[in-house]
């Protein structure tokens, strides 16, 4: 979703797609329990105990050996699975963080290029604005390939600290079995399903949103330094002591409300959309099995088509709402950066804004509140920065 963690979504603001990954993979971890379960219940004639000798001692489920929550994590493999889950997102942010810096200094409005003449799909000349690659080349020739990675550390250590309390509430408060919902299912009955998974998923995000913003407001203003070439905000422990210092405990905060309104509308709204579109477009019948039944062997394969479309169509969602949600996400990340006396957050770059609101409305009469969601054709407008003014 931008700046934040493509992180929903980790797959967040911010992001936000990997929201919609996470709601598709609890969708087919439920399915998969229901088949181990299914399968406990009825096992296979091979295994059943001959009527002339005692049957064995019951042997602990799989859901009871794996933990309460019977899910990937839990139980004894739990450290090893978030340490592995840590480590992916790791480097998926590492390999991802020239992109995200990047937008952060054309969020900003920090255009050192000029822009070039081209052409559009009807062939009138148009200003193009350097676009992703032209940038990063940019920033290589002023700060070398190190400095694509500026801010890194403690976007790591925000997205690790998410990782950690996500899977610490999930066995502090581990999810109720939430079936999946069908097209055979009353409306009532599938939307109370929809409402509870998606509460469970916002109380989760939220609070990790929230533990993990200090970091993220330090990142913040590590990677936009690069603009007025400051060094105030150069290591995790340095900068906490200078926001501390300088605005108090709520500087650790600021750009947070619009952050939360982002991950929250993107939730119910990734989520009640690929309601709406699964529970009464997908049909539970459609199978990978001849016939359109599954068998003994794999009670579940009638299913798994269904699940797979279902999981296509939360992606999709995510993606389309994640582009409404953007202005929440440009929001938060201005205000992480105004008035901190850094060259990026004052005047001329920026205004200083009294809330969010004002800046929301500024950048709404700017025609800017999707600035920097294109990396690759950005086209010159009208306030297309704030030094334009």
């Amino acid at each position: 979703m931008g700046a934040s963690d493509p992180e929903v979504a980790s797959w967040a603001p911010g992001g936000a797609a990997g929201m919609a990954g996470a709601g598709a993979g609890a969708g087919a971890r439920g399915g998969a329990a229901a088949g181990v379960e299914a399968r406990a219940r009825d096992p296979p004639p091979a295994h059943r105990a001959h009527p002339r000798h005692p049957r064995p001692a019951a042997q602990p489920s799989a859901r009871r050996m794996d933990g309460a929550s019977g899910g990937l994590g839990s139980g004894d493999n739990a450290p090893t699975t978030e340490a592995l889950f840590v480590a992916l997102g790791a480097g998926v942010t590492a390999l991802s963080h020239p992109l995200l810096y990047v937008k952060l200094l054309i969020q900003v409005g920090h255009e050192p290029m000029p822009p070039t003449i081209g052409t559009n799909v009807l062939g009138r000349k148009v200003l193009y604005l350097p676009s992703f690659f032209t940038y990063a080349k940019y920033i290589v020739q002023v700060d070398g390939k190190i400095g694509l990675f500026r801010g890194l550390s403690p976007r790591l250590m925000s997205n690790a600290l998410s990782t950690v309390t996500r899977g610490s509430m999930k066995k502090v408060f581990p999810p109720d079995e939430i079936e999946q919902v069908s097209n055979k299912d009353d409306m009532k009955t599938s939307l109370k399903k929809v409402v509870k998974e998606t509460s469970y998923e916002m109380m989760m995000q939220c609070v990790s949103r929230m533990l993990a913003h200090p970091l993220h407001v330090i990142s913040m203003r590590c990677m936009v330094q690069f603009v007025g070439r400051e060094a105030k905000y150069s290591g995790v422990l340095s900068s906490i002591g200078k926001i501390f210092k300088e605005e108090g405990l709520l500087g650790f905060f600021v750009g947070l409300i619009p952050h939360l309104l982002g991950d929250v509308v993107f939730l119910w709204g990734c989520n009640l959309l690929a309601h709406f579109i699964n529970a009464y477009l997908v049909d539970d019948s459609v199978s990978d099995t001849p016939g359109g039944l599954g068998n003994d062997q794999n009670p579940g394969s009638q299913f798994s088509q269904a699940l797979a479309i279902r999981s296509y169509t939360k992606f999709v969602m995510g993606i389309a709402v994640s582009m409404l949600t953007y202005p929440f996400l440009l929001v938060g990340d201005l205000m992480a950066v105004n008035n901190c006396g850094l060259q990026a957050g004052l005047p001329p770059y920026s205004p200083v804004f009294k809330s969010w609101i004002h800046c929301w409305k500024y950048l709404s009469v700017q025609g800017q509140l999707f600035r920097g969601s294109s990396l690759l054709f950005r086209r010159v407008s009208s306030g297309s920065c704030f030094a334009l003014e």
